[in-house]
C-alpha cells in the first residue's frame, strides 16, 4: 500500500520555492539564505506542518515521561498510553524528514554541495550520540534517545540519494525482516554480556544496546527513519498527495493494529503464552495489539511477534506506528497550509517543534531538577506545566531567534562541514 501510493505521488510536480519562517528546522534554514524577519513571505504550510508534527512528538515524549501512568485507565490513561511509543516512533520518522532537508528534499545534492550536507549529517550525528550518551550517563531516569537518533542518521544516510519509491520499498522490506531477525539476535544474546551465544567486550555494552537490547534497537527504528525519508520525496503541496498520503497511514495502521488483533485472537495459545510470560492476565494480554499496558516481549515466546504495541518492535508495531506518523503528518500540512487562523493558533506548538532537540533537553533537565524518578506516574498538573513553560519558552526565543539554543549550537557545529572538499 505505502509503495503505490508513493508511486503514484512521485509523478507530482515539485515544490514551489520556499521561504525560511522564524523558527524553521534547521535542515530548511541551511538550504535557504536569512533574511530579515519583516522582509520574510509567509511560508507554505509543508515545512510548519513539519514543525507542528514535531511540536506534538514532543508534548507525547513529555505525557510519556512526566504524564500519569496508562494503567490508572479512564479517559486521562487512554490518553496517556496513545502517546506511549507513538510519539517517540514520529520522532523517528521526522528524523527522515530532517535528513531530506540537509541533504536535498526533492532532490539530492551532489557534487561538493552534496559532500558538505553528508559531513553536516555526520557532524549531527555524533553529536547526538555524544549529547544522547552524556544524559543517560547523567542517571536519569528518562531512557534517552539521542544517542539511538545518531545511529539512526549513521545508518541510514547512504540511501539519501534513493527516490520516493525505492526508499518506501526498503521501509517496508526492512519493516518485515529486521524484527525476526532482532528477535533471534536477542535470544542467542547473554543475558549479562558475558557467557551465551555471543560474548563482546564490556566496552561494547554500549553499541549491542544501541543496536539491538536498547529502548530504541536501532534494528527495528530504522524503518521509521527511511519512511520518513521517502515522504519527503513528496511534494506535501500538493492536495492530492497529502490525500493519498493520509489514506495510506491509515491502511498501515489498520493493517498494523488489526492484523496484530486478528493474530492474538486467531493464532491457538498465542494470548495464553504471552500471560504466561509474567506480563498479566487475561484482559492485559488481550490488550496487546495496541498498548504497552501489557508488558513487552522478551524472546522467550514467539508469540511475542504477533503483538503491536508501540515499545514490542515487531513488524506489525512498526506497520503500524508508521501509519500514525504518516496520519499525524498529514493532518499537519494539510491544516497548517488550509486554514491561516489555525496556524496563528498553533504558533506555541510550531515554535516547539522548531526547537524539538532543545525542548526534549529542557524536559530531562527538568525531570532531574524535580527530583522526579517514577516515569510515569507524575499528577496531570506535572505534564501541564511542562507543556506550558516550554510553549512559553520557545514562544518567546523565536520571536528575536531563528532557532533555538541547542540548535543554533548544532548549526555551528556543522560548519566544520564547510572544510570538505
Amino acid at each position: 500500500m505505502l509503495i503505490a501510493s508513493l508511486e503514484i505521488m512521485t509523478h507530482n510536480a515539485d515544490d514551489t520555492a520556499l521561504t525560511v519562517p522564524v523558527g524553521a528546522p534547521s535542515g530548511a534554514a541551511e538550504n535557504h539564505p536569512s533574511k530579515a524577519p519583516e522582509s520574510r513571505r509567509v511560508p507554505v504550510g509543508r515545512l510548519i506542518g513539519v514543525d507542528l508534527a514535531r511540536g506534538l512528538a514532543v508534548f507525547g515524549m513529555y505525557a510519556a515521561h512526566v504524564g500519569p501512568d496508562p494503567s490508572r485507565g479512564g479517559v486521562t490513561g487512554h490518553l496517556m498510553e496513545l502517546a506511549h511509543g507513538r510519539a517517540s516512533a514520529l520522532f523517528a520518522f521526522l528524523a527522515g524528514f530532517s535528513i531530506m532537508l540537509i541533504t536535498g528534499r526533492r532532490t539530492p545534492k551532489t557534487g561538493l554541495a552534496g559532500r558538505q550536507a553528508v559531513a553536516k549529517v555526520v557532524i549531527r550525528a555524533l553529536v547526538l550520540l555524544v549529547l544522547g550518551t552524556a544524559l543517560t550517563m547523567s542517571g536519569t531516569p528518562v531512557e534517552v534517545i539521542l544517542a539511538f537518533y545518531g545511529l539512526y542518521f549513521l545508518l541510514v544516510l547512504p540511501l539519501y540519494r534513493l527516490g520516493a519509491r525505492p526508499l518506501a520499498v526498503i521501509a517496508a522490506a526492512s519493516a518485515l525482516v529486521l524484527p525476526q531477525l532482532l528477535y533471534v539476535i536477542q535470544y542467542a544474546l547473554p543475558a549479562d554480556g558475558a557467557d551465551g551465544v555471543w560474548a563482546w567486550p564490556a566496552y561494547a555494552d554500549g553499541i549491542v544496546s544501541l543496536l539491538f537490547t536498547g529502548s530504541y534497537p536501532a534494528l527495528t527504528w530504522i524503518p521509521f527513519v527511511i519512511a520518513g525519508m521517502a515522504v519527503a520525496r513528496l511534494d506535501l503541496a500538493a492536495t492530492v498527495v497529502r490525500t493519498r498520503l493520509a489514506i495510506t497511514g491509515v491502511c498501515l495502521a489498520v493493517l498494523g493494529y488489526g492484523g496484530s488483533w486478528l493474530a492474538l485472537n486467531l493464532v491457538p495459545g498465542a494470548l495464553s503464552k504471552l500471560s504466561a510470560g509474567g506480563w498479566g492476565e487475561g484482559g492485559s494480554a488481550a490488550s496487546a495489539w495496541w498498548s504497552d499496558a501489557w508488558g513487552y516481549p522478551d524472546g522467550s515466546t514467539p508469540a511475542g511477534l504477533l503483538v503491536a504495541s508501540p515499545h514490542s518492535e515487531t513488524t506489525f508495531s512498526i506497520l503500524a506506528n508508521t501509519g500514525v506518523a504518516i496520519v499525524v503528518l498529514a493532518a499537519c500540512v494539510a491544516a497548517v497550509d488550509a486554514v491561516p487562523r489555525f496556524r496563528r493558533l498553533a504558533r506555541p506548538v510550531i515554535a516547539v517543534g522548531s526547537m524539538s532537540l532543545t525542548a526534549y533537553v529542557l524536559h530531562v533537565v527538568g525531570i532531574q531538577f524535580l527530583g522526579i524518578e517514577e516515569l510515569p506516574g507524575s499528577p496531570l498538573y506535572v505534564l501541564l506545566g511542562f507543556i506550558v513553560a516550554v510553549m512559553v519558552f520557545a514562544t518567546l526565543w523565536s520571536r528575536f531567534f531563528r532557532r533555538g539554543p541547542l540548535e543554533w549550537l548544532l548549526a555551528q557545529a556543522t560548519r566544520a562541514a564547510e572544510v570538505v572538499r
